[in-house]
């Protein structure tokens, strides 16, 4: 079809490009990465036409072995965003948000009469490419090869080493919506290869703790109703005796070991809100398989306080013949309330006896569980991590969910990818030590009611607003990765570049480097939501890191 005019313009990934709006962002052309960091940037077309047509993209550079190029899908949002939001938002409205990134097949990717689309380039950088500036250029032809536009950028390699990430990062994996998107039985070969995609992919952006289903997550469920079982300990009961087999956890440790997962978190032993029940768990009792403990099981009761006095003292034993002490965490319930303090404690009493070596890590946001000693190492939500920081509680947590969306960083489809990225610095800054999330891959509508198709819907059925519950979309060959967690990737790389120069200058003049400029100090509720800065920033330290990495 003839394309009237055709126009591009070279963006950052910080960038969301909407079909129905204009490109209020300034062109970014330039960038600068060091080695074993991933870069990205976009180019935005737009065509005048008729017709949609179908053309091609091709790429000029001597990085294009290390260079990847997707197309900027959009999917659907019905809740973009709660209605007493701030100011801080794209857009509030339901409509087509950019996120998932589609591999471009043979080249081409599709263009509509009047709307703008990207195409998202990741470039993969390592020390076996010399330092230097290298030219990266994409030309857009029509179908019969007529040149409709080219766009170059130039990205500086500094030859010194990102290093390797400190942070304990988990986005919970939530393997029953895995089987059930994929429609293939729990634990059959097909979903251990599903299983072993997802984790790959989770491990490339920085997730190195994998939520480890002990039995089924006691999470997003509703009081009465059930999640499908997915429980790496088979349980046996038989003449009143408990016994465990360990092959399924086995299994599992090994290819998340195989694949560089470093930490375990093992699934909640208590229901979520409160800790009043017991998590669901199967066992076959004299030769059947039932349901032995669920919501009808009181948390504190003699049946399931006995069933522990004897699975942590062999999940234990495991633990340490499988060298894995190091390197496990253990929930009791997640987010409690204060209303919860008394029921919290009672569990929190039950096991404490048993895994007082093990460090014990737990979502909730009021000081008084972590001074009672309920909890070692509190994960207090962004928007309430104040009194912790001002208690210096040690080796600090924090997350964020749909509750976190005033003031402070979060990843929804309506909020700038500079919001996004902010958390790096925010991490760096206040010396975190781990960082939650709950939905890599919740598939569920809220409460887990029913599957839902996340292509089509992308709130968890009307329960949260649009990119709380994944960041990533299941493809019919595996996973389809989003911007917003190549932009989160890029927060966690700001994060080690910053603990680099730390390193070579001191951290207190990295937080001057910081600050500068800035009305008042960087804090998880004030900071700057500015592409230009963040990228400008983020190149200055790089600069600062090449000087005094060759000066040292």
């Amino acid at each position: 079809m003839a394309v009237q005019k055709f126009q591009t313009r070279c963006l950052s990934s910080l960038s969301k490009v909407f079909p129905d709006g204009q490109l209020i962002d300034s062109p970014i052309q330039t960038g600068s990465a060091l080695w074993n960091e991933t870069y990205a940037f976009q180019i935005a077309y737009r065509m005048e036409g008729t017709h949609a047509a179908n053309i091609t993209v091709e790429l000029q550079s001597e990085l294009s072995g290390s260079i990847s190029m997707r197309s900027v899908g959009l999917v659907p949002s019905e809740f973009p965003i709660y209605g007493d939001h701030d100011d801080d938002v794209l857009r509030a409205t339901p409509g087509l948000y950019p996120d998932p990134l589609y591999d471009i097949k043979n080249g081409v990717v599709k263009a509509f009469p009047y709307q703008w689309r990207s195409v998202w380039l990741t470039v993969d950088l390592d020390d076996r490419i010399e330092a230097g500036v290298y030219s990266i250029e994409v030309v857009f032809k029509t179908g019969d090869g007529k040149k409709l536009a080219e766009e170059q950028f130039e990205l500086e390699v500094i030859p010194v080493e990102l290093p390797e990430q400190e942070l304990i990062h988990t986005q919970w994996f939530h393997l029953d919506c895995l089987a059930d998107q994929y429609r293939v039985p729990i634990f059959s070969e097909a979903h251990w290869g599903r299983i072993e995609q997802y984790v790959q992919t989770a491990v490339n952006h920085g997730i190195n703790m994998i939520l480890t289903p002990l039995f089924t997550p006691p999470l997003d469920t509703e009081v009465g109703s059930e999640r499908p079982t997915v429980q790496l300990v088979d349980v046996h009961k038989t003449d009143g005796e408990y016994h465990f087999s360990f092959d399924k956890l086995t299994r599992w440790i090994k290819l998340c070991r195989k694949h560089s997962v470093q930490y375990f978190e093992l699934s909640h032993l208590f229901t979520q809100w409160g800790a009043h029940h017991a998590p669901k768990i199967v066992a076959t009792v004299d030769g059947e398989e039932k349901k032995i403990f669920g919501w009808d099981t009181d948390a504190t009761g003699e049946d399931y306080k006995r069933f522990l006095s004897c699975f942590l003292p062999v999940l234990i034993a495991y633990i340490k013949e499988h060298d894995l002490e190091k390197n496990v965490y253990f929930h009791v319930s997640d987010e409690p309330t204060i209303r919860h303090l008394e029921s919290y404690e009672s569990a929190h009493d039950i096991i404490h006896h048993y895994l007082g070596e093990f460090p014990i890590i737990d979502a909730l946001s009021d000081y008084a569980f972590y001074e009672k000693g309920l909890v070692e190492k509190p994960i207090p939500a962004t928007n309430h991590i104040e009194p912790f920081l001002e208690h210096q509680v040690p080796d600090l947590w924090t997350y964020y969910c749909c509750s976190q969306y005033k003031d402070v960083s979060n990843r929804f489809f309506s909020f700038p990818s500079a919001r996004n990225r902010m958390i790096g610095m925010q991490l760096y800054k206040y010396d975190i030590k781990g960082f939650l999330q709950w939905g890599y891959n919740f598939w569920f509508s809220q409460l887990s009611r029913q599957s839902i198709d996340p292509f089509k819907n992308t709130d968890a059925g009307h329960g949260f607003p649009s990119g709380d519950a994944f960041i990533i979309y299941p493809g019919e060959e595996g996973p389809i990765e989003s911007l917003r967690m190549e932009v989160f990737y890029e927060a966690l790389q700001d994060m080690r570049a910053l603990q680099l120069l730390g390193r070579l200058i001191g951290k207190e003049r990295v937080i001057s480097i910081l600050e500068q400029g800035l009305d008042t100090a960087l804090t998880f509720k004030a900071y700057p939501i500015d592409i230009n800065w963040l990228l400008e920033k983020r190149d200055e330290i790089n600069r600062m890191i090449a000087r005094n990495y060759t000066a040292s």
